[in-house]
């Protein structure tokens, strides 16, 4: 997604993607800088994305990441501290792309981010800000 494509109150923070290197108090820090709130990492780059919970799971909230699916091979879901139920419907548009879903709690989606990312494996990661 570039900049005028970004839908409103969405933003791109860095145009490759990169290593979590902190998350917790509400945020991220990544790429030297840092974030309060949610954060989608796509192939396209490191985005803000408007999501305060789980609750909010919707074909809305992951069109971003349908839009790139030709560049993602899984797709790693950081629910926040807890792991949380992920909509069956959901799941199912995810395999129509061929998405690899993967449901965990924040903290271990931003370190398999990582590993994956080291691996260069085709991953994206949306990632629900904790505590």
């Amino acid at each position: 997604m570039t900049e005028p494509e970004a839908a409103a109150g969405e933003r791109r923070f860095l145009p490759q993607v990169v290593p979590i290197e902190a998350y917790g108090e509400g945020g991220f820090r990544f790429g030297g800088m840092s974030h309060r709130g949610s954060i989608l990492c796509l192939p396209s780059g490191m985005h803000a994305w408007a999501l305060a919970g789980p609750a909010e799971f919707s074909l809305e909230t992951f069109q971003p990441v349908f839009a790139e699916a030709a560049g993602i091979e899984i797709l790693l879901v950081g629910t926040g501290g807890d792991v949380a139920f992920f909509p069956e419907a959901l799941r199912w548009r995810f395999r129509d792309h061929r998405i690899g879903l993967e449901v965990m709690p924040t903290g271990a989606a931003a370190r398999t981010w990582n590993v994956l990312l080291a691996e260069d494996r085709r991953v994206a990661a949306a990632l629900i800000a904790v505590p």
